[in-house]
């Protein structure tokens, strides 16, 4: 038998662009170019907007900087659609990204086209820097494919019709998974962040030595049965549980269950992007912010875990198991699979902050604003979701938002001192 040729680099990128660029427009597939262009609020962007950014990142930083002679598709976009790059210079912005009505949603398309075939054709030309900025540009378009999803469903839960963008089948109801257990944690020195081979952001090293007190982890994530316990129990009334500033938060703006939930006939129900349902009692409670994380870790008599208590425990298990997002469609937390499970269904919040590594340094040029500048006053989860393309995640990954932001699918994973 003639063994086969091993694949190249370079076809391997090539696979791998084309693989991430046609999922984000299977995500958009459904959408009108009114669903496409509308901005629900401040944190979030129109569909169409992700769209083109993502491919502004590789016509600016691969084609732009590394195909001698490549000409702009349109030297308008620049300044629609960079996000927050100073290097770059001006740019529209962030919270009237809805009022880019044109381009249409087409002609974003178009430009998608463009980019994809300027790149696929200079692609084996590319000098090795250049071809670390198109792996880079994948992984950044996976973190857009998970903020176009949950923009959308941000988007669908302010319209009054609460319309489903992917109808699904009625859920069966299965049993409630067992009280949370406890797994007890590595203490003392142990090594985290990123250090080995592999693509991972700048944010995630350099690999050091962290110390760990005595401790244990849950082996699950809080559930959605045992977040309405915590409702009825007055958790939202209680300002014992709660931070100053999330207490402040919640009698501000009237919170009173996570995002998407309403009580319907005396039952929860919640949005999703199947359209309202009842609450899977046994799912993972999901939308919920740092400030009710740390508030129901309190009521329960526990608390958050450190990001590198999760890390420790989370070594030993592979990252692309769980629930992530594997193709277009609806996409949700469901209940918890046998056996401890770090990766898919939510975001876990963390208690800590999302600060530099000791010996952090950004890299050189525009691209080193891309994690740095933003570690001030977020808090890093971890973990992967359900709308979380899979393989994007590792157990060195930082995601950071903050205390506030819920509208992400963000749980909870409650620790405690031993």
């Amino acid at each position: 038998m003639t063994p086969q040729p091993k694949a190249s680099p370079t076809s391997a990128l090539a696979t791998r662009y084309g693989r991430v660029r046609d999922l984000s427009l299977a995500l958009a597939a459904p959408l009108s170019d009114a669903d496409a262009s509308v901005q629900s609020m401040a944190d979030a962007s129109p569909t169409k907007w992700h769209l083109a950014h993502t491919s502004w990142f590789f016509e600016t930083f691969v084609l732009r900087d590394h195909v001698p002679g490549y000409t702009l598709h349109d030297d308008r976009f620049p300044f629609l659609f960079n996000s927050y790059y100073e290097a770059e210079g001006r740019r529209h912005a962030r919270d009237r990204r809805g009022m880019i009505t044109r381009p249409t949603l087409d002609e974003v398309r178009a430009y998608r086209a463009h980019v994809d075939s300027a790149l696929l054709a200079a692609l084996p030309d590319l000098p090795a820097a250049a071809r670390e900025l198109v792996a880079l540009g994948c992984h950044h378009e996976e973190q857009h494919q998970e903020l176009l999803v949950t923009d959308i469903l941000h988007l669908f839960g302010e319209n009054p019709l609460e319309p489903a963008i992917w109808p699904a089948a009625r859920k069966v109801p299965v049993a409630m998974p067992p009280a949370i257990g406890w797994i007890t944690g590595a203490t003392g020195p142990v090594e985290v962040g990123h250090g080995g081979d592999g693509f991972a952001f700048d944010c995630e090293g350099p690999r050091h030595t962290a110390w760990l007190s005595p401790h244990a982890i849950a082996d699950r994530t809080v559930t959605n049965g045992e977040w309405v316990t915590f409702i009825a129990d007055g958790g939202y009334r209680d300002a014992r549980h709660w931070l100053a500033d999330g207490w402040a938060w919640v009698k501000a703006h009237g919170i009173d269950a996570p995002l998407y939930w309403e009580q319907q006939d005396g039952a929860w129900t919640r949005f999703g992007l199947d359209g309202r349902r009842a609450i899977d009692p046994a799912a993972p409670v999901t939308h919920v912010s740092l400030y009710e994380a740390d508030a129901y870790a309190a009521w329960a008599g526990a608390r958050l875990p450190t990001e590198f208590e999760w890390e420790a425990a989370a070594a030993s298990h592979a990252p692309d198991g769980g629930n992530q997002m594997d193709t277009a469609g609806p996409v949700e937390p469901r209940p918890s699979a046998d056996g401890p499970a770090f990766f898919g269904d939510v975001w876990e919040w963390t208690g800590s902050a999302y600060r530099p590594y000791p010996g952090f340094r950004a890299v050189e040029g525009a691209v080193g604003e891309y994690n740095g500048k933003f570690m001030s006053g977020q808090f890093v989860l971890r973990g992967g979701s359900c709308a979380t393309p899979r393989g994007h995640v590792r157990a060195a990954y930082r995601n950071f938002f903050y205390p506030h932001q819920r509208w992400q699918f963000t749980g909870v994973r409650l620790a405690k001192d031993l």
